[in-house]
């Protein structure tokens, strides 16, 4: 019953019109007063402020996934990002993280969202992975500093493509996807692999296209990072839309009032969603091949090992003892 007022709501039906539409699909014996669908509302707002506020410190994450979503909830203002985290816990579950307004996607904004997250508790996963957007990718750089960040491949094919004039674009498209449909053994062979396949795209397509070459040819680094994790989560990594389609259904939902009934309303609503939606994303499976090198690459990236070189007065000591001896 909770689902189906969220749905309305989500859909842009008043308290009267859940109150009606619940009556007549269920029968008047399943109907919900005014007072009732009010009150799920604000247990539901209730609930996100709990869950926006809890602390982050027990949750580790190999893979954290960035995206931003817009939507209309400010009276006289165009539509605005409610910025969003989610990602895959070191037992490879996948969890909802976090949910923020923004008045824009800049540098600012996504730093102030990810120090939050840092201030909560969260600590730094191992890969981030995003878009192309640029202040997402500075805040990401600079706040998120050790990790490594992986950009959207999916992303990235509609940016080449849109190079690509449209009778060429089934070619060129599944030219793109051979380039990282590789079948070795994660680490550095598997990224020089997919160099080579990219400069062979470059030279089969760069008198055609160049547009598209360069547009390839210029994120080579961070297309490749999924390659150095364990081949069995590639699929999962490479990029950040399993999240995009439900965001996509909320926009579609959200259209028929135009705009939310407010910042607060409209991220309950989402996280509503979104929170419902994350029980049914699958996550990752782990092995003892996987769990070995991913504890590798949180050693490097996030736990490098201290020189520990001899104090001044130390080194004249030994020096004193050798003279001696």
């Amino acid at each position: 019953m909770e689902s189906l007022v969220i749905a309305g709501f989500v859909r842009g039906l008043s308290v009267r019109d859940v109150e009606a539409t619940l009556a007549e699909a269920l029968g008047p014996e399943a109907a919900l007063s005014k007072s009732t669908v009010s009150r799920i509302c604000e247990a539901i707002k209730t609930e996100f402020d709990t869950w926006r506020t809890r602390d982050l410190t027990g949750l580790r994450l190999d893979y954290l996934f960035l995206d931003g979503s817009h939507f209309k909830f400010h009276a006289g203002s165009r539509s605005e990002p409610v910025l969003a985290a989610w990602g895959i816990t070191t037992d490879g579950s996948p969890v909802l993280v976090a949910l923020s307004p923004g008045s824009s996607e800049s540098h600012d904004a996504w730093a102030d969202f990810l120090n939050e997250l840092l201030g909560r508790g969260l600590t730094e996963p191992l890969l981030v992975i995003s878009d192309g957007a640029p202040g997402l990718i500075g805040a990401a750089e600079v706040v998120l500093a050790r990790s490594l960040r992986q950009r959207c491949l999916i992303h990235r094919c509609r940016n080449v493509l849109a190079k690509v004039p449209k009778s060429a674009q089934a070619e060129v498209k599944a030219e793109y996807w051979k380039i990282f449909d590789i079948d070795a053994a994660p680490g550095q062979k598997a990224v020089d692999e997919a160099r080579r396949r990219i400069a062979r795209f470059e030279q089969r397509y760069e008198s055609e296209y160049p547009a598209a070459v360069k547009c390839l040819t210029t994120e080579v680094d961070s297309l490749t990072v999924y390659l150095r994790f364990p081949k069995e989560h590639w699929s999962r990594i490479r990029h950040s839309n399993f999240i995009e389609r439900t965001f996509g259904e909320t926009r579609r939902r959200v259209k028929v009032i135009g705009r939310l009934p407010g910042e607060r309303s409209c991220l309950s609503l989402v996280w509503a969603v979104l929170d419902r939606a994350s029980r049914g994303w699958r996550g990752v499976k782990h092995t003892p091949a996987t769990t070995r090198l991913l504890a590798d690459l949180r050693r490097q990236l996030l736990e490098p090992p201290v020189s520990i070189a001899p104090k001044p007065n130390e080194e004249v000591a030994i020096e004193t003892v050798t003279a001696v001896a």
